[in-house]
């Protein structure tokens, strides 16, 4: 059983909703599956994400719906990703799930301070 959240702690838009239906309706899998969003790991530009369908919850997930759509988040995860929003954009920036998440901001680990700058 998952400890329910009370509030909606991600948010999802519409737009990222409607793929998640349409991912769910692709795949002929019944409402039971959850959007689920992971941190899978920091980089000078920020955390990264995963995005699975689950149907089989942790007893430490936080659980709850937004958009009409259930969302479970790991107990780690969780504590980076309050008031994060999931969209899913099609542009110029290509086409996929965008988490923003207002707790984190790019950081750089590397020794000199300049990521991706040449020492020239």
């Amino acid at each position: 059983m998952t400890t329910p959240v009370q509030t909606q702690t991600v948010l999802l838009t519409t737009a990222a909703a409607e793929i998640v239906r349409g991912l769910r309706q692709q795949q002929n899998l019944d409402e039971s599956y959850a959007l689920r969003v992971y941190i899978t790991g920091q980089t000078c530009s920020g955390f990264q994400y995963g995005i699975a369908l689950d149907n089989k919850p942790r007893e430490t997930d936080a659980a709850f719906e937004s958009e009409g759509l259930k969302v479970l988040i790991d107990e780690t995860s969780i504590q980076y990703m309050v008031g994060a929003t999931v969209d899913y954009i099609d542009d110029e920036r290509g086409k996929g799930f965008l988490v923003n998440n207002p707790n984190t901001a790019p950081t750089c680990s590397c020794e000199s301070g300049t990521c991706g700058e040449s020492d020239n």
